[in-house]
């Protein structure tokens, strides 16, 4: 298993089968597909590869900045190769790949993956202007040897619409964390060295670690949340912040995460956080007590939720 940075740095020697597309964020809908897809192609000695790109396309071509992603493209791929795939591709989106006809694209991916199958959603498109959709991928098999499959789309839990990276952003961004979790799978992770910062909750008794997110990657709504924090393979209950501290008078958002029944010096080592449940928002306090109070009482109701869920 293997990510390969760059299409024309691929030299497969055995067919493959092919999905294409973004994987932001690896939700449920995607995890169907691939499971699919790595199935039929081990069983019919086939290799299984994921093609992807970055930067995403939206954020070129609608000159997307801040905050948007689901995911680090070695997030995205460790993922896509926990799944099963043989090679995960991620194949730079720039002005060459954006100007590059359907046909051009479809070459590139026989001659570098042998591709034997390509399986793709009803409404996808590559190429110059989105001009290779589906019809046009169609006849591009006929004539260069290699069948298309259209795969239908994983729908929410209630049926109202298909699962997308689009759908989780939305609720992420609305603090959603829960609902999030359902079409992910499993809770929305950020991950980042802890980093120092002013040190107020150690002096209050309730130490958080500093996390440096990816500044590319999105972040839950400002408030508290429940979660889980990952230190290596260790795994410990969190509460985690999200915001300015009001009752300080932060300026910038920080994530910053208190690890329940935890006190070693963490600064420097990468954590992990997942976000489980929305607690309450961020709220100002008229003294430092009143917030220590409030925290004693979100550490109850966070310990409440996580042992929950576990037992779920």
């Amino acid at each position: 298993m293997s990510h390969i940075y760059d299409l024309s740095n691929v030299h497969l020697l055995q067919p493959s089968i092919i999905t294409i597309g973004m994987f932001d964020g690896v939700h449920r809908g995607h995890q169907h597909l691939v499971r699919r897809l790595v199935h039929e192609a081990h069983a019919d000695n086939r290799l299984a590869v994921a093609l992807t790109f970055f930067p995403h396309p939206d954020v070129v071509l609608r000159n997307i900045t801040g905050r948007y992603y689901l995911s680090t493209p070695d997030e995205r791929a460790e993922r896509l190769l926990n799944l099963g795939v043989d090679y995960v591709v991620t194949h730079p989106f720039n002005d060459e790949t954006r100007q590059m006809r359907a046909a051009g694209f479809v070459d590139k991916m026989i001659r570098y993956l042998k591709m034997d199958r390509l399986w793709v959603g009803a409404d996808f498109a590559l190429g110059y202007k989105r001009e290779g959709d589906v019809p046009y991928l169609q006849a591009q098999g006929e004539q260069k040897g290699f069948s298309v499959q259209v795969v239908d789309m994983v729908r929410t839990p209630d049926f109202d619409r298909p699962i997308s990276s689009t759908l989780v952003r939305g609720l992420i961004e609305a603090g959603k964390v829960d609902e999030a979790r359902e079409l992910l799978g499993r809770g929305y992770t950020v991950s980042g060295e802890v980093v120092h910062g002013k040190k107020r909750g150690r002096s209050i008794g309730f130490p958080t670690a500093n996390i440096d997110v990816w500044e590319n990657q999105l972040i839950p709504a400002n408030g508290i949340y429940a979660g889980w924090a990952w230190l290596g393979d260790e795994r410990y209950m969190a509460m985690i912040n999200v915001g300015i501290s009001p009752t300080f008078n932060n300026r910038s958002i920080t994530v910053e995460a208190y690890l329940l029944d935890f006190d070693r010096d963490i600064y420097g080592q990468k954590l992990t956080i997942s976000f489980e449940k929305y607690v309450r928002p961020e709220t100002r306090y008229d003294s430092v007590q009143a917030l220590i109070e409030q925290i004693g009482r979100d550490v109850e109701v966070g310990r409440a939720i996580l042992a929950s869920l576990e037992r779920s």
